[in-house]
C-alpha cells in the first residue's frame, strides 16, 4: 500500500482542489466539468504509471482504467443535467459498472451474497419507485440491477482472513459499496426528497470510491497466464 501512495497524490491534490473551488452547479461550464474530472483524469495517471506492458498483460486492470474513462464522460454529462444531459451521464456510469464487474471476475461465485445484493437492490428500487415516471422506470431499475451486480462481484472475491487475503480485495468492495452509497444518494436526491448536504456525501463517496476500485487494480504484477493459474488454485 504504502509504495501506490505516492502515485495518488496528484488525485488527492485534484480533489482538494474541487472541494476548495466548490463551483456552483446552477451554473455548468466547461471549467466546472474540468475541475470535476479532474481527480478521475489522476486516476488514469495512476493506473498508466504502472505502465502499458502491466495493463496489456492484466486484463481486469485494463477494463478498470476503460472504466474510469467512461466515469470521466459521464460526470461531465452530469454536469448539465439539468440541461437534459442526466441520461447521457446514467449510460456512461452503466458501461463503467459492467466494465467494472467484468474485471472483478466471476470467481468466486459466493451466491449468497449475490441473493442478499439481489434483495438490497429491491428494497432500494421499490424505495425509488414512487418518484419515478416514464422512461426512469426502467432506465433506473435497470442501473440499480448494474451497480448491485457490480458491488456483488467486488465483494465476492473478498477473504478478510487467512492466507489469501489481498488488500486490494479489500479496496474493491469498499469502493464498490461507498460507489452504491453514492449513487442512491443521487437517486434520492433527484427523484424523491432532498437529502441534506447532498453534494459534499455525493461527492467524496464517490472520489473516494473510484480510488478505491483504481488500487484493486494494482497488485498483480505476474503474466496472465500465471495471474489466471493463481486465480483457479
Amino acid at each position: 500500500v504504502k509504495s501506490e501512495g505516492p502515485k495518488l497524490v496528484p488525485f488527492f491534490k485534484a480533489t482538494c482542489v474541487y472541494f476548495v473551488l466548490w463551483l456552483p452547479s446552477s451554473s455548468p461550464s466547461w471549467v466546472s466539468a474540468l475541475i470535476k474530472c479532474l481527480p478521475i483524469f489522476c486516476l488514469w495517471l495512476f493506473l498508466l504509471a504502472h505502465g502499458f506492458r502491466f495493463l496489456l498483460a492484466h486484463p481486469s486492470a485494463t477494463r478498470i482504467f476503460v472504466g474510469l474513462v467512461f466515469s470521466a464522460v459521464g460526470d461531465a454529462f452530469l454536469i448539465w443535467q439539468d440541461q437534459g444531459y442526466f441520461v447521457h451521464g446514467l449510460l456512461m456510469f452503466a458501461v463503467t459498472h459492467m466494465l467494472y464487474a467484468s474485471a472483478f471476475g466471476m470467481r468466486p461465485l459466493a451466491l449468497r451474497t449475490g441473493l442478499v445484493m439481489g434483495v438490497l437492490s429491491g428494497l432500494c428500487y421499490a424505495l425509488l419507485y414512487p418518484g419515478l415516471s416514464g422512461a426512469f422506470t426502467y432506465l433506473v431499475g435497470a442501473y440499480v440491477a448494474l451497480i448491485s451486480f457490480m458491488g456483488w462481484r467486488a465483494i465476492a472475491g473478498l477473504r478478510l482472513v487467512g492466507a489469501a487475503w489481498r488488500w486490494t480485495e479489500l479496496a474493491a468492495g469498499t469502493g464498490a459499496l461507498l460507489f452504491i452509497i453514492s449513487d442512491m444518494t443521487i437517486a434520492l436526491n433527484k427523484f424523491c426528497f432532498p437529502v441534506p448536504y447532498s453534494r459534499a456525501l455525493i461527492m467524496s463517496t464517490y472520489y473516494a470510491a473510484q480510488m478505491l476500485i483504481a488500487l484493486s487494480a494494482v497488485e498483480s504484477r505476474e503474466p496472465v497466464e500465471d495471474y489466471r493459474l493463481s486465480k483457479t488454485n
